[in-house]
């Protein structure tokens, strides 16, 4: 039945079926029996009609409604989502618009995928059938101002929000963070507002596209905030975006133009806009915390601030795998002397920086941990602008005790306290005052070339990556005889000595020619690790004894599963009175047993091995309550041949209701984990060694340079005792058993210097990188 219009709100009573009964959207659960059931609710936001891929490209359209009865404005859950399919979804667009009232029957429930984010209903209704009732009333509420666009929104000022309301608000920024990913898989932005009312509001926007985020470049800019959902959060009011959330920002410079930024393709923007914004500025320029801008110069930073810095990207160079070097500048000479962090030249990308190095002017910032995937994507000549960077006095390698400490800057991994760091647009007002003092330096570029007189300061002043042995000390370049091993990398630097090595200042890459005094783990197989790449959880591989007694407890009290996807067949087991049932999903029955997904309950550990050998893919399942669901992930989720393959338990979903199987070409282990909602563990090989040179020791990580040092893939080495044996023998070749230090190989290494937090302390490690085992 297509949507039909009636003129007045009571004519929607009158239209509803004598066997239809009015139902209440609060008392709607999972439970509920649809039929003969209607809701009668005003629609307070529309979608727009997009195609969904999980329905073959069926049109779509979600709206939300909110019931208005009197007895239940006091109620959660009032509003809820409405997902029209089909004809109804273009024919409810046209028909209806915010505020009209509806009134629906014969609707599917489902449960809401979005509760956790909008707050909204936890069920949501589906109406798809042709049988499926939909009746629109207009809504009365008189047009006013200029247009109807004009009049399309109503601002909520801060200090008259009410919970559990979807609202449209103006702000000015007092406080923000960065996008950052958050545990799901979205990324998050966190912000703090306020406006003449002199109230604060914290708000959250979750979004899985970083370009979807709100552009803030400073404390006082101007946001606008449509379809947002006000809660109460440890007694203070927050905002949280909801379906259809849209966000504008401005700049809060006062007499700057009043240009709109946002990601949204099409958006409403007239004269009232233009007014509160201009209102806002006003008003927040008189306010006492808007002076508490951090932004400073180079030419004022001192030792220990913490600082934001709006400057121009230079050049920049990937230290290593968790560490950015960007060199950057202001225009302006820092009063102390600066850290020279150098790197290979065709290390670095960008314009040389020697002049600009030599009269003060360069400030490298080393940028760490979840900050980098932005730093990847600068480009040099990019303007940008550090938010909490950290100002911290180093003494370089090559330094005596008494010379003067060098100042470094650092942008620490982490979101507290705003920190972070984002690219400018080149018209911002924010800049000008920076491209003025720029501009004074534009001579410099002509003398920015290397020549004879650059070389000799260099060569005669060592920087960090290319540090020099003291006359006292074991020239690290003499000859020692023929390496185990090779070095992979391309970098033309001299060797180091351990010593010299252990006093160098952080990031570094470097070569050394060492032996190994001792290793960890001794018991080879406990090398082997899970690790979970986005949690970065690391965890040992569980042993057989532990995963046998997850299968012996999960068959103790098996009963067969009764899935309508799923085609079972049973086998006897060893033990009387238990059977072994096999499911496989009827989309796949026919095809080869190489293709196939079979679901394994009541099995035993040792059975599911010596099916494993017949069938390439294996989950192991449990009953509950007559539906299937994963066992424990301390077993692993998946059997494959001889290869186990684990889940994070903390990042997994286990979204085992309804899967689908179907469009898959090839089940590989990542295939099977997104259909089941677990997220996939990676094997990895961790090892310690203890280095020795004839200056001193130093104790060395071999992680993510393990499976190219060895030559041997760590999920094969899972399954295989021959790749096992190999490590080991490569092993037992550097560290001979019984033998004397003297007697083992050299080893020719690439080493990683890098910091990580320990307890709020800076610790410097080192780990073996670009490496490999000389093959025969």
């Amino acid at each position: 039945m297509p949507v039909q219009k009636v003129n007045d709100s009571s004519d929607l009573d009158a239209k509803v079926p004598s066997h239809l009964q009015r139902t209440s959207i609060t008392s709607l659960t999972m439970t509920s029996e649809p039929s003969h059931r209607c809701v009668k609710a005003r629609v307070v936001h529309i979608g727009p009609v997009i195609s969904c891929a999980q329905k073959d490209g069926i049109e779509m359209l979600r709206a939300e409604i909110k019931e208005e009865d009197p007895l239940q404005r006091t109620a959660e859950h009032t509003s809820i989502n409405v997902i029209f399919f089909g004809t109804l979804a273009k024919d409810f667009s046209q028909s209806a618009r915010q505020g009209d009232v509806v009134l629906l029957a014969d609707f599917t429930i489902k449960k809401s995928p979005s509760f956790l984010r909008d707050k909204l209903h936890p069920c949501q209704l589906e109406m798809d059938g042709k049988d499926d009732c939909v009746y629109v009333c207009p809504s009365a509420e008189p047009s006013h101002g200029p247009s109807s666009s004009e009049a399309k929104y109503t601002y909520v000022p801060l200090n008259n929000l009410k919970p559990k309301t979807v609202v449209n608000v103006y702000g000015v920024v007092t406080f923000f963070k960065q996008p950052f990913p958050s545990k799901g898989s979205d990324y998050c932005s966190t912000l703090k507002i306020t406006d003449q009312s002199d109230v604060k509001v914290g708000c959250n926007i979750f979004s899985k596209k970083l370009e979807d985020h709100p552009v803030i470049f400073r404390v006082g800019d101007i946001i606008r905030l449509h379809r947002f959902k006000t809660e109460m959060f440890r007694d203070s009011m927050s905002l949280l975006n909801t379906y259809g959330w849209s966000t504008v920002t401005f700049d809060g410079t006062i007499d700057s133009p009043v240009v709109p930024h946002t990601s949204s393709k099409s958006f409403h923007f007239g004269e009232s806009d233009i007014r509160t914004v201009q209102e806002l500025r006003q008003w927040a320029a008189n306010q006492s915390w808007i002076s508490n801008d951090l932004t400073v110069s180079l030419s004022s930073v001192k030792p220990g601030m913490y600082f934001d810095l709006t400057c121009q990207l230079l050049a920049k160079a990937i230290m290593d795998s968790r560490c950015i070097l960007l060199k950057v500048w202001d225009g302006t000479k820092c009063q102390h002397p600066l850290l020279n962090v150098a790197v290979a030249s065709d290390a670095l990308e960008g314009e040389s920086t020697v002049a600009k190095d030599r009269m003060n002017l360069t400030a490298n910032v080393l940028v760490y941990d979840n900050h980098l995937e932005v730093a990847r994507d600068l480009k040099p000549g990019t303007f940008l602008c550090f938010y909490n960077l950290h100002a911290l006095l180093q003494r370089a390698p090559d330094q005596l005790p008494d010379q003067l400490e060098h100042l470094s800057f650092h942008l620490h991994g982490g979101t507290s306290y705003g920190r972070g760091l984002r690219s400018l647009p080149a018209e911002s007002p924010a800049l000008q005052s920076l491209k003025s003092v720029l501009e004074k330096h534009v001579d410099l570029d002509e003398y920015d070339e290397v020549n004879d007189g650059t070389l000799l300061e260099i060569w005669y002043t060592p920087p960090e990556a290319v540090v020099l042995p003291n006359d006292d000390e074991t020239d690290a370049e003499a000859d020692t005889g023929p390496s185990y091993t090779v070095q992979t990398c391309e970098h033309n630097m001299r060797r180091l000595t351990l010593a010299r090595v252990k006093r160098s200042t952080p990031p570094l890459l470097c070569h050394v020619q060492a032996r190994v005094k001792k290793y960890n783990p001794q018991q080879l197989y406990q090398c082997l690790k899970l690790f979970c790449s986005n949690c970065k959880t690391m965890e040992d591989v569980p042993d057989d004894s532990a995963v046998a007694k997850v299968f012996r407890e999960s068959a103790k009290d098996s009963q067969p599963c009764d899935e309508q996807w799923a085609a079972t067949s049973s086998a006897s087991s060893r033990e009387p009175g238990r059977a072994i049932s096999m499911h496989i999903s009827r989309d796949m029955v026919g095809e080869s047993t190489h293709m196939q997904l079979i679901f394994v309950e009541g099995t035993t550990l040792d059975e599911i091995c010596v099916l494993s050998r017949d069938y390439k893919n294996l989950v192991p399942v449990r009953s509950v309550n007559g539906r299937m669901t994963l066992m424990d992930l301390t077993a692993p989720f998946l059997f494959s041949g001889d290869k186990r393959y684990y889940g994070c338990k903390q990042c997994s979903l286990n979204t085992f209701q309804n899967p689908v199987f179907a469009g898959v070409e090839t089940w590989d282990e990542q295939a099977v984990a997104e259909a089941l909602g677990v997220r996939l563990m990676q094997y990895r090989l961790l090892m310690q060694f203890e280095l020795e040179d004839q200056t001193d020791t130093l104790e060395a990580l071999l992680w993510e340079n393990a499976e190219r040092f060895f030559h041997v893939s760590a999920v094969d080495a899972s399954g295989s005792q021959d790749l096992q044996d190999k490590i080991q023998t490569i092993m037992d070749t550097i560290q001979p058993p019984d033998s004397s230090l003297e007697e083992r190989p050299w080893l020719d290494l690439c080493v990683s210097v890098y910091t990580v937090k320990d307890n709020d302390r800076n610790k410097v490690c080192y780990q073996i990188t670009n490496t490999e085992i000389k093959e025969e």
